[in-house]
């Protein structure tokens, strides 16, 4: 089980971690808490439905971290459209992060904080570290936050495809970039051992 989820009979996946990696895991969950930024005020009127009609926002995030965690729905798969095609699907990117954006940073907050609350829930075996219990629910949202992590690690190093990953493996130890490196690997190593477990 060290370094890897395993699966938990009738469902669920643990995992064993020391002291260091539980406080990497929850240190960079609560930096993600952080960037994504927090709800959308309470409405005054307190109307139970006005969170369900609230409008988020319209433009892409300014941050590259947030622009690949909230990245627009619409564009075009085989290249630079031309203009009138870029401001169609600016304008349906718009449209649909008007009405979405809102609750996939609700949703990335709690995948986030149920992280950060499993940690805290852990108790310590003899030796340091401990067992991380995981039920289906939990292992999902987990699995949801290691992907964020990832992606917003991976916006941090520019890598955008399957070569900027393998020039990492070759990064010399003193380039400042290779604690964030080894970071973003072993959090890809959870993740994938982590899908096996969901598997049916």
């Amino acid at each position: 089980m060290p370094g890897h989820f395993e699966p938990l009979p009738g469902g669920g996946a643990a995992v064993a971690l020391d002291d260091v990696e539980i406080s990497i895991i929850r240190s960079l969950a609560v930096q993600l808490l952080e960037l994504i930024g927090p709800g959308p005020a309470e409405d005054a009127s307190d109307d139970p439905l006005a969170e369900l009609f609230a409008e988020g926002p319209s433009e892409p995030p300014s941050d590259p971290v947030l622009k690949r965690l909230f990245p627009d729905a619409y564009g075009d798969p085989e290249g630079t459209p031309g203009p009138r095609a870029a401001e169609e699907q600016k304008a349906y990117s718009s449209e649909f992060r008007r009405y979405t954006e809102n609750d996939l940073r609700a949703g990335k907050r709690d995948s986030a904080l149920v992280v950060i609350r499993s940690l805290d829930a852990l108790s310590p075996v003899d030796d340091g570290g401990a067992v991380l219990k995981l039920s289906p629910e939990e292992s999902r949202q987990w699995l949801g936050a290691l992907n964020d992590l990832r992606l917003a690690i991976g916006s941090r190093l520019e890598i955008a495809d399957e070569e900027d990953t393998d020039l990492l493996y070759r990064l010399p130890d003193e380039d400042p970039r290779k604690p964030m490196v080894m970071a973003y690997l072993w959090l890809g190593g959870l993740q994938e051992t982590l899908v096996t477990t969901l598997l049916p």
